[in-house]
C-alpha cells in the first residue's frame, strides 16, 4: 500500500514569504523573475573583522505590522518572521480559525538554528552582569520549536503542534511531515514551513571558521553563484516561508483557491559525513526517487527542479551527480535552477521558501533563473536557466533541501486542475 497515493490529496491554498528580496510574496517573486540579488554588506553589526562580510538581510520588515507590539517583545526575530509569514498565508488562503475548526488545524514550523540573536545577547549579559543579567524569557525566546508554539497561540490553532529541526532540510521536512499528518487523519489543515534569522556575530564566525562562506565582499550581488566555476561558498540569509496545507475535500468545500497538490515527499539519510553531502549523490538521489515514487510519477514528468545548490565548491557538483543518478538521461532535459543565487541561503527556511518559488513558477509558467552563472563548472553541465527567467510549461515541480548531518528532503508539487463536472 502506498499510503501517500491511496489517501486523499493534500493541497496548498495559501502562502507567505519573507526574503532578503522583500517582505511579501509578490515583492520577492518579482525580484526573482527579474534576476535581482538581495545580497548586501551586513548592517546589523560591524562585519569588518570577519572574512565574510555579506548576507541576505531582510531590511523592510516591521514585525508590528503583523503582531501586537507586546507580543513582538516576547519573540526572537526568527519567530517574528514565522508569525508574519503565517498571517500572510492565512489571509492568502482566506482561512479563519475559530472554535468550530481550531482542533482540526495544526502547526509544523521548524528552524535550523533558532534564536541566535537571543542566545548571543543573553550570553553577553551573563558575562557582563552575571546570572541575574539573563532574561527570564531567554529559553522560550531561543528554542527552535517556539515559532510553532507562538503561531498556535496567535492563531488559535489547537491541532497537532510540532517542529522539525534538520539543519537546511528543516522546512522541507516540516511541509512533508505536515502533509503526512493530514493524510493520517490527524488534522484537516496544517500551517507549515520554516523560519531563520541567524545572521549574528557568533553564527557568522562559526561558518567563517568552517570556510563555508563566500568572501566575495567587494561584489556582494555576485557572491552567491551556484554551479559557477568561480563560486567560493554560500551566503547566509534570513527569512521565512509558510504554506497552508489542506485536505482536498476541506479546501473544495470552502471554495479555496488551490496552488498545487503536494504530490510526493521523500526523505533519506546519507550516513556519510557531518557537513558534506555524499560525493556520489546517493542519499539525495534516493530522496528524489522516493518523492517521485510516492507521487506516482516518472522523472520525465518533472518540468522543473529548484535545487538545493548553495554555491559551495563540493556541494553543487554532488547535487548534480545526484540529479543524474535519479533522472538518468532526462537530467539533461529538465530545467534546474538555484534561487539561492538571489535570496541567499536561508538555512532552515530554505525548503519552504524554495517550494513557494516552485508554486509561483507553476502559477505564472516561468522558470526562475540561476543568476551569476558566468563560467559554468564543467562538472555542472545541466540546464540551470542561466541568468534570465524564461517561459515554460510547468505542471510538476520538485524542491530539494539537504542539511548538515546528512538530512535529505524532497517535495514534489503538481499543478491542481479542477475536475470537469
Amino acid at each position: 500500500m502506498n499510503l501517500w497515493r491511496e489517501t486523499e490529496p493534500v493541497v496548498i491554498t495559501g502562502i507567505g514569504l519573507i526574503t532578503a528580496l522583500g517582505t511579501g510574496v509578490e515583492k520577492s517573486w518579482e525580484a526573482i523573475k527579474e534576476g535581482r540579488s538581495g545580497i548586501r554588506r551586513i548592517t546589523r553589526f560591524d562585519p569588518s573583522p570577519f572574512p565574510s562580510q555579506i548576507a541576505g538581510e531582510v531590511d523592510d520588515f516591521d514585525p508590528e505590522a503583523f503582531v501586537d507590539p507586546r507580543e513582538v517583545r516576547k519573540m526572537d526575530r526568527y519567530v517574528q518572521f514565522a508569525a508574519a509569514a503565517t498571517f500572510m498565508a492565512l489571509e492568502d488562503a482566506g482561512l479563519q480559525i475559530n472554535a468550530n475548526n481550531a482542533e482540526r488545524i495544526g502547526v509544523c514550523i521548524g528552524s535550523g538554528i533558532g534564536g541566535a540573536w537571543t542566545w548571543e545577547e543573553n550570553h553577553t549579559n551573563l558575562l557582563q552582569k552575571g546570572p541575574r543579567g539573563v532574561s527570564p524569557r531567554f529559553i522560550p525566546m531561543m528554542i527552535a520549536n517556539i515559532a510553532a508554539g507562538h503561531v498556535a497561540i496567535l492563531t488559535g490553532a489547537k491541532g497537532p503542534n510540532l517542529a522539525t529541526i534538520t539543519a537546511c532540510a528543516t522546512s522541507g521536512h516540516a511541509i512533508g511531515v505536515a502533509a503526512m499528518t493530514i493524510k493520517m487523519g490527524l488534522a484537516d489543515v496544517m500551517i507549515a514551513g520554516g523560519s531563520e534569522a541567524a545572521i549574528s556575530p557568533l553564527s557568522l564566525a562559526g561558518f567563517c571558521s568552517m570556510k563555508a562562506l563566500s568572501t566575495r565582499n567587494h561584489e556582494p550581488e555576485k557572491a552567491s553563484r551556484p554551479f559557477d566555476a568561480n563560486r567560493d561558498g554560500f551566503v547566509m540569509a534570513e527569512g521565512a516561508g509558510i504554506v497552508i496545507l489542506e485536505r482536498l475535500s476541506h479546501a473544495v468545500k470552502r471554495g479555496a483557491k488551490i496552488y498545487a497538490e503536494v504530490a510526493g515527499f521523500g526523505m533519506t539519510g546519507d550516513a556519510y559525513h557531518l557537513t558534506a553531502m555524499c560525493e556520489d549523490g546517493d542519499g539525495p538521489a534516493r530522496s528524489m526517487l522516493m518523492a517521485l515514487e510516492t507521487a506516482g510519477l516518472t522523472p520525465s514528468e518533472v518540468d522543473y527542479i529548484n535545487a538545493h545548490a548553495t554555491s559551495t565548491p563540493q556541494g553543487d557538483p554532488a547535487e548534480v551527480r545526484a540529479i543524474k543518478r535519479a533522472f538518468g538521461e532526462y537530467a539533461y532535459k529538465v530545467p534546474v535552477s538555484s534561487t539561492k543565487s538571489m535570496h541567499g541561503h536561508t538555512l532552515g527556511a530554505a525548503g519552504a521558501i524554495e517550494l513557494i518559488v516552485c508554486l509561483l513558477a507553476m502559477r505564472d509558467q516561468i522558470l526562475p533563473p540561476t543568476i551569476n552563472l558566468e563560467q559554468p563548472d564543467p562538472e555542472c553541465d545541466l540546464d540551470f536557466v542561466p541568468n534570465k527567467a524564461r517561459p515554460a510549461r510547468i505542471e510538476v515541480a520538485m524542491s530539494n533541501s539537504f542539511g548538515f548531518g546528512g538530512h535529505n528532503a524532497t517535495l514534489v508539487v503538481r499543478k491542481w486542475e479542477k475536475p470537469e463536472v
